[in-house]
């Protein structure tokens, strides 16, 4: 499968998936709101499984088990007996840390809140018990997922979260209907319905994880366990994991401070709950984009190493960040015009929305460099080497680190979500310059001088492109105009500002005959075909 098809069917299944997430999201925010004690209690107790799954998918998996599966692939049996050990491996140790994480629920809770009030901490613990379990779905829909990622099989992966989405939004529903609307206060809380609303986030992920399963058969990879994992390489893959893990560990420190500094602000202003539903926006374009485009590009450039083709890997890495660039840098314009009708998707009154919508801008500082780091930290792990991008996130989480004790101690409370999230994203722009400088050390040169000049027409079109959208928002009354008078309103002024944007933008690289608008037409066109 080329890559134009390959980023197409990964792009249609996360707009899809990142579709019903959305109407998921707005559903649970009927159910017990954004902003209050509950929904920051359930956002912290939900995210646990969620940040290890990250870690799992970002990390182990990506930087060891896929150029692993890419190399064994090639072997007589297609790597079959290869998979079949290194699923059971999975299985155990994502077994063992689910019983372990589901068993210590309230100290997890204890470390990533700073709940003041003991019956938050307590309704927290609740959902946190029917909530943790979803790590061992997660653990394996990543595993599974990942492998067939790197035989080139796209699609699954990307469509099966989008059951777990339709289960979710049919619980929330269910909870809605049985015990009414802006739960947002701990009155009234019991057992029945901690496990209608934890239960069914749980459940989702099950069904996401037997859906993937269902593709795995037919994709021709026997599922089969087999514990003798001698001569399958551990050792090598346990010092590419070793890297990796303590890589992971720093993120993981690093978010249990964020999480403590915004919990703070827990019950009054944006904290938990609000600043999740705007990495959730974030998220969108970050999918839709790098994800989908970075996907294939990654085992692609894998191939090029295990074949030594340094020339082509080259020749990608810079094609790849161009690509990835002249559609991240307009989402960065479009939806920062729109951010506060995006936010009043995600919240029940416009000041809510308005509150929300500097933590989202905030989260959007980071989405160009991101899409360099994609590619840069995925080329070291396609060279096997999972040292070098630790070293640059050692750098990356000791400055969120200060940075966010900086803001903890300085910022007001009010303000704490959008602090913190600026300091990642600034952080994050550092941390690329130094991955980047670093992979250059490497490999040598990266030949990115035009790339770097297609950002900055990029840049200077996105512009004024971002100024039209905000225009309109200004001309439809700003806040106090219709585009924040419900839910469906913020969407569909969210969707006319980022539809202005983008035939801005356009019309502006054409002006400047950018020859990278010819790709982004070409790669469209094939994405609708």
């Amino acid at each position: 499968m080329g890559l134009g098809r390959a980023s197409a069917m990964i792009a249609a299944g996360t707009l899809t998936s990142r579709l019903t997430g959305l109407l998921r999201t707005v559903v649970l925010v009927i159910a017990i709101n954004s902003f209050g004690k509950v929904p920051d209690a359930f956002a912290v107790a939900n995210q646990l499984p969620s940040s290890i799954y990250m870690v799992i998918s970002a990390g182990v998996l990506t930087g060891v088990i896929v150029p692993q599966v890419v190399r064994v692939s090639a072997q007589r049996d297609g790597g079959h007996d290869f998979l079949a050990k290194l699923l059971t491996l999975g299985l155990l140790i994502m077994g063992v840390v689910t019983v372990i994480a589901t068993l210590c629920a309230p100290l997890l809770i204890d470390l990533y809140s700073n709940f003041k009030s003991p019956e938050q901490f307590a309704l927290a613990s609740q959902f946190a018990y029917w909530c943790i379990p979803q790590l061992f779905f997660y653990g394996m829909f990543a595993l599974l997922g990942e492998i067939l990622n790197a035989r080139k099989i796209f699609a699954p992966y990307a469509w099966a979260p989008i059951v777990n989405n339709v289960v979710s939004i049919a619980g929330f529903v269910l909870f809605i209907v049985l015990f009414g609307q802006d739960r947002s206060t701990l009155d009234g809380w019991d057992s029945s319905m901690v496990l209608t609303l934890a239960g069914t986030a749980t459940f989702g992920v099950i069904a996401q994880l037997i859906v993937l399963m269902f593709f795995w058969r037919k994709a021709g990879i026997p599922l089969k366990l087999d514990f003798r994992w001698r001569g399958m390489g551990l050792s090598r893959m346990g010092k590419l994991a070793t890297w990796t893990f303590l890589t992971t560990l720093i993120g993981q420190g690093v978010g249990i401070v964020q999480s403590l500094t915004v919990t703070t602000a827990s019950g009054e202003h944006a904290s938990a709950a609000a600043s999740q539903y705007a990495w959730l926006v974030y998220m969108l374009p970050y999918s839709m984009i790098i994800l989908a485009i970075g996907t294939p590009y990654f085992t692609r450039i894998s191939e090029h190493s295990a074949a030594e083709r340094h020339e082509e890997l080259r020749a990608d890495v810079g094609q790849s960040i161009r690509v990835l660039g002249v559609f991240t840098v307009i989402a960065v314009a479009a939806v920062s015009a729109a951010a506060i009708p995006a936010s009043r998707v995600f919240s029940n009154t416009p000041s809510d929305a308005s509150a929300m919508a500097p933590v989202l801008i905030a989260y959007l500082v980071s989405l160009i460099p991101m899409g360099v780091l994609f590619i840069v930290q995925r080329t070291f792990y396609a060279y096997g080497d999972a040292r070098t991008p630790f070293i640059f996130t050692v750098i990356q989480g000791a400055l969120v680190l200060a940075g966010t004790l900086v803001v903890a101690a300085t910022v007001s409370v009010a303000y704490l979500a959008a602090a913190v999230a600026l300091v990642q994203s600034v952080v994050g722009i550092v941390q690329t310059i130094i991955a980047t400088s670093l992979l250059r050390r490497k490999i040598g040169p990266l030949g990115l001088g035009p790339t770097w000049w297609a950002m900055a027409r990029f840049i200077l079109a996105a512009i004024p492109a971002g100024a039209a959208g905000w225009g309109v928002f200004v001309l439809a009354g700003g806040v106090d105009g219709w585009m924040l008078q419900g839910m469906l309103q913020g969407a569909l002024g969210a969707a006319l500002i980022g539809s202005v944007s983008v035939l801005v933008y356009v019309a502006l690289l054409a002006l400047l005959r950018a020859p990278e608008l010819a790709v982004a037409v070409s790669a469209v066109r094939r994405r609708r075909g």
